[in-house]
């Protein structure tokens, strides 16, 4: 996938495409949809598919009283995105000189001009152009008079609940990040480097690995049931986000239990990644370090129990595959 970081940076031959537009925090299920069907698109109509987002995200420039913590930073946005078969992403750099260009202007000098669009792919709660002025509706209006057809998808559910980023961000506030999965057809998680704990752990419970400081989104407060991966080495894990409350400092955490542990050669340069799986208990300050050591013991047998299940559930998987590929 080709990234361009500016209008500028794309060929002026670049073209036909098939494009979609939007900002695609957390590139849930819903996105999915929308660009394996623009994939699909291009391959049959020999175009090229391309995604058109924004960054930073335009609330930074807008509205930073109200910016939301994102769901994808902009590095596993665009990991996730290479992944779906896109030819291209183009980054536009959002300013608030560029927040005053209209739907109109959007779709003639970009769309049309620079990209040279033939079908642009939509959600029906598109908006773009100064102030969101521009809807779906107009946006046909403007294909009919700038050459391209557009595709308008339908909100997509997920056991009753509506797929969206804002859904995605307000479960996992809640600590539900096993729902907050399912929107996301895989499990959320935070990419970071090990950070340096203040010992707690190892002193007085059991070892665990910090993440360093992590500006993005994050579940709410509360134990977890997770898996980490450790460069290339990946562990079933218990994960706390907090305060640590028990040893009284109030300063916040990431830390993570990994169970079967073993020595690891962790550096500064380590990638720790960490993916939620199901909400394990509240987080709660405990009378002593000894209340604390009891409770994570439980914790883990909780955990070594969830992952057995988990595991036989795998590996029927892996056979049930596996003897269906030897059928066909």
């Amino acid at each position: 996938m080709k990234i361009f970081r500016s209008l500028e940076e794309v060929p002026a031959d670049f073209g036909p495409t098939i494009v979609s537009v939007g900002n695609f925090d957390g590139i849930h299920c819903g996105h999915q949809h929308v660009l394996h069907e623009m994939v699909r698109r291009a391959r049959e109509s020999r175009a090229r598919a391309v995604v058109v987002t924004f960054e930073p995200h335009p609330f930074r420039i807008l509205r930073p009283d109200v910016t939301p913590r994102l769901i994808t930073p902009l590095a596993k946005k665009e990991a996730l995105l290479a992944e779906t078969g896109l030819d291209a992403l183009l980054e536009v750099p959002f300013t608030r000189d560029f927040s005053m260009t209209t739907a109109e202007e959007f779709a003639r000098n970009i769309l049309a001009g620079r990209l040279h669009a033939k079908e642009v792919h939509e959600g029906d709660n598109f908006h773009f152009g100064h102030k969101a002025q521009g809807t779906t509706a107009s946006l046909k209006e403007l294909g009919g008079q700038f050459g391209f057809e557009v595709c308008v998808y339908p909100v997509m559910m997920v056991r009753g609940i509506v797929v969206s980023s804002s859904q995605v961000r307000a479960l996992l506030n809640a600590g539900k990040v096993s729902m907050a999965g399912r929107l996301l057809g895989r499990p959320f998680s935070i990419t970071g480097a090990p950070g340096r704990g203040r010992g707690y752990g190892h002193k007085y419970t059991v070892p665990t690995i910090n993440l360093s400081r992590y500006d993005d989104l994050v579940p709410g407060n509360g134990v977890y049931l997770t898996r980490t991966r450790v460069d290339h080495e990946t562990f079933n894990s218990v994960t706390n986000v907090g305060l640590r409350p028990t040893f009284g400092d109030e300063s916040f955490a990431i830390e993570t239990h990994l169970l079967d542990f073993h020595p690891l050669d962790v550096t500064a340069q380590t990638e720790v990644e960490i993916s939620f799986l199901k909400w394990l208990r509240p987080e709660i300050k405990f009378p002593s370090v000894e209340a604390l050591k009891a409770q994570i013991g439980k914790d883990v047998k909780r955990a070594q129990r969830y992952f057995g299940l988990i595991g036989k559930e795998e590996s029927t998987s892996e056979a049930r595959r596996h003897g269906e590929k030897h059928s066909i």
